[in-house]
């Protein structure tokens, strides 16, 4: 019979060989930084209540998510949002640990930045956005034609 003896056609795409612009990661990383700090000082006061109260963990977790991919340009998006998740979560469950040099370092302001002061369950649900936020947009940018460029030699 004509036209079996063609192989089926598929619907999936191959996977786009991934390698990030680390200039397009330290852009984004230096935008999420001044972002996340402006949500933790008086500017906040301007910004919806909500993103004063939850913004600067959802960055928090952002950032980790485009260091990471900054620095494994070529690392799956996947297994950067699981260790970024790996990462934040312990950062906040470390917070249950009360020494006296651990909290001198909590009570600097890039100790309270890095490692929070106490923990809180609505942070987790916090970096899981910001996760998913770094995941899917990276996704969406990803499937766009002409946007891939090619990545700054490591």
């Amino acid at each position: 019979m004509p036209g079996l003896d063609k192989p089926p056609i598929s619907r999936y795409q191959p996977a786009i060989p991934l390698k990030r612009n680390r200039l397009t990661y330290a852009i984004l990383i230096a935008i999420v930084v001044a972002a996340g700090l402006a949500s933790r000082s008086g500017y906040a006061s301007f910004l919806p209540s909500l993103f004063g109260i939850y913004g600067g963990d959802i960055l928090w977790s952002l950032n980790v998510f485009l260091v990471l991919g900054f620095a494994f340009a070529e690392t799956p998006t996947w297994k950067l949002a699981v260790a970024t998740l790996v990462i934040s979560y312990s950062v906040e469950f470390s917070q249950f640990y009360q020494e006296d040099w651990i909290n001198r370092i909590r009570q600097t302001l890039p100790g309270r930045l890095l490692l929070g002061s106490g923990f809180l369950k609505s942070d987790l649900v916090c970096y899981t956005i910001g996760v998913a936020i770094g995941a899917i947009g990276e996704s969406l940018f990803r499937r766009k034609p002409g946007l891939d460029s090619p990545s700054i030699s490591r």
